[in-house]
């Protein structure tokens, strides 16, 4: 990393310290900021379209069939809502872990890019971390200070966002950016609408790409395109997130929670849970919850992370 770029988010990871208790500020910038001392397992996020950002220490996150380990030198971008499994795996000592998540409005991306010169096709996305470059660096960490200066908030946020989309679009993660904006191609976000707002019924590809008005292989390579899944692994992992999200923070019991997401078998429930997770369903909502109680907030299960 070169010195600019680490001066930068050496600057973003003092604000997040001081700052991730303020809450409001930080929702008034689409902002989600997080602190954790120590490791923790795996849990389930649903990620909205976002920058995620590790300012310090190191996560693990799993995407599909991508797994990887990674930190404040690199960045992931999240085009359409996701299901995304995650765990803190370092923490430095003095500063512990801490992370960022910048939402991406669609809206703002499309204008952005309609305003930018068109220079050749866009390179083929093939790492799923993006590469920091200094000007998208420093346009963060400024964004991020506005949380010191809240009273600038409502004349400069809105410039540094199109400076922030501007300069994602100058990386390699620019058709990974572009996916959740594409008014000409709304294969995925209204796949991902779909599975997400009717995740209980009994899809199958035919009658996803049928209802998306697509054939189904076109469905299969543009979803795995912009999600690193297929629509079966995007439904099983929202399933199973959702799942978790009942027992810990409703208190439904594993037979309850597998229900009403859809499973038709707490065997096969228990099954893929245990595979995704590590534990049976039941132990791991007694750690989780354990986590909420420790922690005294909804942090402990990673969901901010």
């Amino acid at each position: 990393m070169d010195t600019a770029t680490a001066r930068s988010l050496d600057r973003a990871a003092d604000v997040v310290l001081r700052r991730v208790g303020d809450r409001a500020s930080a929702d008034a910038l689409g902002l989600r900021l997080s602190h954790v001392d120590a490791p923790t397992g795996l849990a389930y996020q649903h990620y909205t379209p976002s920058l995620s950002v590790v300012l310090s220490g190191r996560k693990r996150s799993i995407v599909g069939d991508d797994d990887q380990v990674w930190g404040r030198d690199r960045f992931i971008i999240t085009p359409v809502d996701l299901p995304v499994v995650s765990a803190v795996v370092a923490a430095e000592e003095g500063r512990g872990f801490l992370a960022a998540r910048y939402q991406l409005a669609p809206a703002l991306v499309a204008e952005v890019a309609a305003a930018m010169p068109r220079n050749g096709r866009l390179p083929e996305v093939t790492d799923r971390l993006g590469t920091w470059s200094p000007a998208l660096a420093d346009a963060f960490a400024r964004m991020l200070a506005l949380l010191d200066e809240p009273e600038h908030l409502p004349i400069l946020a809105p410039l540094i966002a199109r400076e922030i989309v501007l300069r994602l679009l100058q990386t390699d993660q620019a058709p990974r950016v572009l996916a959740a904006v594409d008014e000409h191609d709304p294969v995925v976000p209204r796949a991902v609408s779909l599975l997400s707002d009717r995740m209980a019924e009994p899809w199958s590809m035919s009658d996803l790409a049928a209802a998306v008005g697509t054939s189904q292989p076109t469905l299969f390579r543009r979803f795995r395109e912009a999600t690193s899944m297929t629509p079966t692994q995007y439904l099983k992992r929202r399933r199973l997130g959702e799942a978790q999200h009942r027992m810990v923070v409703l208190g439904e019991t594993a037979a309850q929670a597998a229900s009403a997401v859809g499973y038709r078998s707490a065997a096969h429930f228990s099954r893929d849970y245990r595979h995704l997770y590590g534990q049976p369903p039941a132990a791991d909502a007694s750690r989780l919850r354990d986590q909420l109680r420790r922690r005294g907030s909804e942090e402990a299960l990673g969901r901010y992370a």
